[in-house]
């Protein structure tokens, strides 16, 4: 790829990149906390100076010409043709274990039907019973309201790393009993942190995946997140953001309705991601 083609595009993709993270970097500045937002980059270990990093992808060979950071990155290696590429073999060789389990994990994920019963209730689990809470903020219904919610409804989480967070109390009344062995065989489309979790893949797989798209699975998992904390037991108003009251018929639909569209697009997102890892998979 000529230099007049990559560089614009570098640019373009730090500009977004930087717009995307500069509530986050503003608020660390000055020790602001955000109870929607820090999850992104605290849970995913995101950091904004990898996010404005630009990578061409798999396959992709740039001119070097100017400035060319690329020369320096991990995992690129420069050609005595002038050139400057993603290192496949070499990332295989350092990463191909994860590459292959999370190639199956997306694989088997993308064949599933999405299920949208569960309502977000994974939150009102993770207080269920419990005095002491991960966020300092209200619950909507309190304590005994939030209680009698995961009493009155079915729990059916199929993600671990939203089960692990359940209370004690609550371990017993989900359906399902994941673990980080059954992931493959349970996670499922539907789901809002599978669908948050594209981004945490696509920060694993590192530059071999193409810059715009790894700021789209950010993007994504910034949307999930907030529905996920809309519908969940904790009072946002302080935040300006309006609930999803899932424990009202209303609130159901308002909820199922925005999932399936998360399911779809994290699907898209998904199939890219795993053309990433076949391509990979080839070295």
């Amino acid at each position: 790829m000529q230099a007049g083609e990559w560089q614009p595009r570098a640019r373009e993709h730090e500009q977004r990149a930087d717009g995307l993270t500069a509530g986050h970097r503003a608020r660390k500045a000055t020790r602001e906390r955000h109870a929607i937002d820090d999850f992104l980059f605290e849970y995913y270990n995101t950091r904004p100076s990898v996010m404005r990093r630009w990578h061409p992808g798999v396959g992709v060979r740039l001119e070097i010409a100017g400035e060319t950071p690329h020369t320096g990155w991990r995992w690129y290696r420069t050609e005595a043709d002038g050139t400057v590429g993603f290192d496949a073999a070499q990332f295989m060789a350092d990463r191909g274990d994860s590459v292959r389990f999370i190639h199956r994990l997306l694989t088997a994920v993308a064949a599933r039907p999405a299920f949208t019963g569960c309502f977000g209730l994974h939150e009102w689990a993770m207080v269920y019973r419990q005095d002491e809470h991960r966020h300092p903020l209200p619950l909507r219904l309190g304590q005994a309201g939030t209680d009698a919610v995961v009493e009155a409804h079915p729990i059916r989480c199929s993600h671990f790393d939203a089960f692990r967070f359940f209370t004690p109390a609550a371990v017993g009344r989900n359906r399902l009993q994941p673990t980080r062995e059954s992931q493959v065989e349970l996670d499922q489309p539907g789901c809002l942190h599978a669908g948050m979790d594209s981004h945490k893949w696509a920060i694993k797989l590192g530059p071999a995946v193409p810059g715009e798209l790894a700021l789209d699975c950010f993007e994504l998992a910034r949307e999930i997140r907030l529905l996920d904390m809309q519908a969940s037991p904790y009072d946002f108003s302080s935040y300006g953001e309006p609930a999803v009251a899932i424990e009202t018929p209303e609130g159901k639909a308002e909820y199922v309705t925005r999932q399936r569209q998360f399911a779809e697009r994290s699907q898209m997102l998904r199939g890219r991601l795993i053309g990433v890892l076949e391509r990979l998979l080839e070295n």
